[in-house]
């Protein structure tokens, strides 16, 4: 495993579109954790650790910590079906959107700050969730803390 200094992790990834986490381990050991569009929950890659961390491609992209949570609600309101709270925010974000495609026109500010509030919302429900399932990845602290890019 490759070991970081303090401080510069976690760091946020999108690896061929799906968001990706480097975070360390209590050693200090670089854990990489992929985001799983069947489950919404986080799987284990530290076969990316490197390739992320030293290779690079066109295929990484270095994300903000409100790009990566974006990102990651992106991805399980559009993979993900189920009942409850945050799934009933998702098909929220879900026709903001779908309306302003159907009108062709960007998202207004207002509705940008509405579904970013949202995603960051429903990112700590679904964090809290993994948590309490036992998920060793899932950290909702990543979505309480505002304005950190």
């Amino acid at each position: 495993m490759i070991s970081r200094p303090p401080g510069v992790l976690p760091a946020f990834f999108s690896y061929y579109e799906t968001p990706v986490k480097l975070v360390t381990d209590e050693a200090g050991h670089v854990i990489g954790w992929q985001l799983s569009r069947e489950t919404g929950g986080w799987k284990r890659a530290d076969n990316l650790v490197r390739k992320i961390l030293l290779v690079g491609g066109d295929e990484i992209e270095e994300l903000s910590r409100d790009e990566f949570i974006e990102y990651t609600e992106h991805d399980r309101g559009r993979y993900l079906r189920g009942a409850g709270p945050i799934f009933a925010l998702y098909e929220t974000v879900g026709a903001i959107v779908e309306q302003a495609d159907l009108e062709r026109r960007p998202l207004t500010p207002h509705e940008s700050a509405l579904v970013m509030g949202i995603r960051r919302k429903t990112f700590v429900m679904f964090e809290e969730q993994l948590q309490r399932a036992g998920d060793p990845a899932a950290d909702p602290s990543l979505g309480a803390e505002e304005g950190n890019s």
